[in-house]
């Protein structure tokens, strides 16, 4: 069994090798990622330009491109034996709520399962990278994916996954969860460069989350993996049925 291993905070990421590290009983356990940091790529493609791909070491290959691309190219002929399983992450930082629509982690995951594999994505929600010791949140995922082999997953489904910091101290427990919402306060700021010339930041106030029970927000707070299984039919069934009696014509 091959186990594909991607992010979007780059090959140097060191929560990559942690969780090579936690997966090895499992499988063959293969690295793709992106060679630099791709965070809020979303399911970008590069489509418009050839790319690069590297071989820093066996089994770990920087990309030169998004998290998308690298799933693509793993399952596509890169790797000598098609992968079983995509786990992305662990991501630093939060991928919850609207979150998903954003994220490079999560994308990777969501790809995977475009492809007909089971596919996690994983984050943690701590600011400071520096104060992070990655062997707890890898000891979790890989107990994520042992469940997930175990069980299996509906097809065009995925799990995203979100761990609290705790500084050590051990968590509450997993919970199964949904997604909740932010309120955005984005906006965008303008300023002027030395030659006088425009250019954009899009800025704004931090967004709060909505206080709502079962969100994946309130099992982090609360100490708690937030586990959140996604499904890839965007379709909205009850509109279909409503607009049915809209009795639309040209």
């Amino acid at each position: 069994m091959v186990i594909l291993v991607t992010n979007d905070d780059g090959i140097q990421a060191p929560a990559l090798r942690q969780l090579k590290s936690a997966l090895a009983d499992l499988g063959r356990v293969v690295i793709v990622a992106p060679d630099r940091d791709q965070s809020a790529s979303s399911h970008a493609l590069t489509l418009y330009r050839p790319f690069r791909i590297e071989r820093p070491e066996p089994d770990v290959y920087a990309v030169d491109g998004t998290p998308t691309d690298c799933v693509v190219v793993a399952t596509h002929g890169l790797i000598d034996e098609a992968p079983t399983l995509v786990v992305s992450g662990v991501n630093h930082g939060p991928n919850m709520g609207e979150d998903v629509f954003y994220s490079g982690t999560v994308a990777a995951a969501i790809e995977g399962a475009l492809n007909g594999l089971p596919s996690v994505a994983v984050s943690l929600v701590a600011r400071r990278s520096d104060e992070v010791d990655w062997t707890e949140p890898a000891r979790v995922t890989r107990s994520l994916v042992d469940a997930v082999l175990h069980h299996g997953l509906a097809p065009k489904s995925l799990l995203n996954v979100n761990l609290p910091w705790r500084g050590g101290a051990a968590y509450e427990g997993i919970r199964v969860t949904k997604l909740g919402q932010r309120v955005y306060q984005d906006s965008l700021i303008t300023k002027t460069d030395p030659r006088g010339r425009p250019y954009y930041w899009i800025g704004g106030d931090e967004p709060v989350w909505v206080d709502e029970q079962e969100t994946d927000f309130l099992a982090v707070s609360e100490g708690y993996v937030s586990v959140t299984p996604l499904m890839l039919d965007l379709t909205h069934h009850q509109a279909r049925a409503e607009m049915r009696k809209w009795r639309l014509s040209i």
